[in-house]
């Protein structure tokens, strides 16, 4: 998608939180048949962040959004709008965004959640982008955010193998005139035809919630995985490939991708299958798990936080989950 508008936007400030609580994979042998090195093996995961019991998706946003405002030179105040993209809100209604709204003392500001599952974050940055490009706002809070553990079925070691609990956000807003810096095209995708794939079948319309839902374990996600990995892999390779052709560039030009941490096994065959070399790829889910739409910010904070990723680098995001949706994005840091 070609960008054009006064101004460009630019990512101002990242953060991100995880609860301190592990999963380990030697916990999860004394509740599923599975064991340490067979996980490790095929999804690169050791352990999995939990949220303590009476924590909600909004608490963990709360903690990742304050990190971001420091690192943007924001306060609440200056905030103009929130986006919060995650599929384990606090509850249906009100939206989590709104209850961050509350949480973190902003202004009576425009604050809605978006639902893309995994590509959530994508999705959320490229609104912002819009919103901050025409001039409308100048500083929009995204947020990734989900607690995960609370809908996997721990009986089911295909799902709960993966899953935890994390948030990252990011401030953006507009970049200075002449700026190079900032978010350069984005390229967003979903194929509903698949939306079978990955599910989580009860509480809403389609299958409200009664007693029949816990009695058949509906309340949790559902996975099919191998066709989950063979469309992770030739999306997120394709929306890389349209990034760079969209802005003439070369895989030589990129300095990180960022792809969604689904496993290790994924993001090492989106490196093959695109041609990018693994020491340009962040990793950020050993001991972190697959956190949905939390993933892709949690690792862009880690890696800017370490040093890794500095201004002025070209930095590619991609991402893929349920719906099935896909996206990237091309941004200079």
């Amino acid at each position: 998608m070609a960008l054009a508008g006064p101004y460009r936007a630019k990512i101002l400030g990242t953060g991100s939180f995880f609860p301190e609580k592990m999963l380990t994979n030697k916990d999860l042998e004394k509740m599923v048949e599975t064991n340490d090195e067979w996980i490790v093996e095929r999804t690169g995961i050791k352990a999995r962040r939990i949220a303590e019991d009476g924590v909600v998706t909004s608490d963990l946003a709360l903690k990742a959004s304050q990190r971001a405002l420091e690192a943007a030179g924001r306060t609440p105040e200056d905030i103009d709008m929130i986006i919060f993209a995650t599929v384990s809100p606090d509850q249906v209604m009100p939206s989590a965004a709104c209850e961050l709204q509350h949480k973190l003392g902003c202004r009576n500001i425009m604050a809605f959640d978006l639902s893309a599952a995994c590509t959530g974050f994508v999705y959320s940055l490229s609104v912002a982008e819009q919103f901050v490009r025409s001039g409308m706002y100048k500083n929009v809070l995204v947020i990734g955010a989900e607690i995960l553990h609370r809908l996997v079925n721990y009986k089911d070691r295909g799902t709960c193998i993966l899953f935890g609990d994390g948030a990252g956000a990011a401030v953006v807003g507009p970049a200075e005139e002449n700026e190079e810096n900032g978010i350069l095209s984005m390229h967003l995708h979903a194929d509903g035809s698949l939306g079978d794939l990955f599910v989580l079948p009860a509480g809403g319309s389609k299958i409200p919630f009664r007693q029949n839902v816990l009695d058949k374990d509906l309340q949790y996600v559902q996975m099919k995985g191998k066709e989950i990995f063979k469309n992770a892999v030739r999306t997120m390779s394709q929306c890389c490939q349209e990034a760079l052709d969209a802005n003439n560039l070369s895989k030589d030009d990129v300095d990180w991708v960022i792809p969604h941490q689904a496993n290790r096994r994924i993001i090492e065959a989106v490196g093959r299958h695109f041609g990018i070399p693994d020491e340009k790829i962040i990793y950020d889910l050993e001991t972190k798990g697959n956190t949905s739409a939390a993933t892709v910010p949690m690792a862009l904070d880690a890696a800017v936080k370490d040093g890794r990723i500095k201004r002025g680098d070209m930095v590619l995001l991609t991402a893929f989950g349920a719906g099935l949706t896909s996206g990237s994005i091309l941004l200079r840091y």
